[in-house]
């Protein structure tokens, strides 16, 4: 248990990317990014991607490093993080992970129970079927056919949602059913790291963040992406939010508004999962150095 991975992890625009760099450089080692977004190679303002400083500073992995058209998911996560980190600890003694994917995050640190592969049609089914009859169907399918995931699952998130309806439609069991009873045991140390900030903070910081996106050119790189807007990688904060402008039906500022409350929301449920874990230790954004968490 030699070898340590620093999981630096909490919302969005909160800062974890500065710290984790000041982390690694005083580890001497490299990052791994736990983003769901970030490792798409097409996409870059709209997932708030290190700058190209900040990749230069430290050597960054899952970064740009794949393509939209790839099923990139937690269990793809957990395999590819967990080669890279044996790779890196043959001359590394610690690594530093950073990011803002719950469930990427779990993954790596405890493992998923295998889901048996669905058809593929199945799932474009659903999306299909999404796209042309709204939130309201597909919450109305999972209440029918998986009520226990519709009790305690996330009633408002699409994704998660058409996730439980695949599951079920394509193995007859409820998505609940192959949750892990136990966490697996991972060869190294894994410390958590979390960094937070007064609501009224981080909720200014989130807004200012989008108004930048927007003068970066965020609405140039979505519209490049216009003919991709149906696949799964694309169906984020940022992307999602300018179908009905590019249509006409709403105006540019309230596709800002848009994006910036459903940034805050996702924020606010980025901190509902992290605060579950009782193993992170938390620090207030900005006033924590790296040798405070260094053991």
């Amino acid at each position: 248990m030699s070898k340590t991975v620093y999981i630096v992890l909490g919302p969005t625009a909160v800062g974890k990317t500065s710290f984790a760099i000041a982390l690694a450089k005083a580890l001497n080692t490299e990052i791994i990014s736990a983003d769901a977004r970030q490792c798409y190679k097409e996409i870059n303002i709209g997932v708030a991607r290190p700058s190209t400083e900040e990749l230069k500073a430290v050597r960054h992995h899952f970064i740009a490093s794949h393509s939209i058209t790839e099923n990139i998911n937690a269990s793809y996560f957990e395999n590819w993080a967990m080669e890279k980190v044996q790779t890196l600890f043959t001359t590394k003694d610690a690594i530093v992970m950073v990011g803002g994917t719950g469930l990427y995050i779990k993954a790596f640190c405890e493992g998923l129970d295998l889901i048996p592969a669905i058809e593929p049609s199945i799932r474009e089914n659903i999306i299909a079927q999404y796209e042309k009859l709204g939130l309201r169907w597909l919450q109305k399918e999972v209440s029918v056919k998986d009520p226990p995931y519709w009790e305690k699952g996330e009633q408002k998130n699409p994704q998660r949602l058409m996730r439980a309806l695949e599951v079920i439609l394509g193995t007859g069991s409820s998505i609940l059913s192959f949750q892990n009873k136990k966490a697996v045991e991972r060869p190294f140390k894994i410390v958590k790291i979390g960094l937070e900030l007064d609501r009224e903070e981080l909720y200014k910081r989130i807004n200012d963040r989008v108004l930048n996106m927007i003068e970066l050119g965020l609405e140039k790189e979505v519209k490049s992406l216009e003919a991709d807007a149906h696949l799964n990688a694309l169906q984020t904060v940022g992307y999602s939010e300018w179908k009905d402008y590019f249509e006409q039906k709403i105006s540019k500022e309230k596709v800002i508004e848009n994006i910036q409350q459903n940034t805050r929301h996702y924020a606010k449920r980025q901190m509902t999962w992290f605060k579950r874990d009782p193993a992170t230790t938390w620090f207030k954004a900005g006033s924590i150095e790296p040798k405070q968490v260094l053991l």
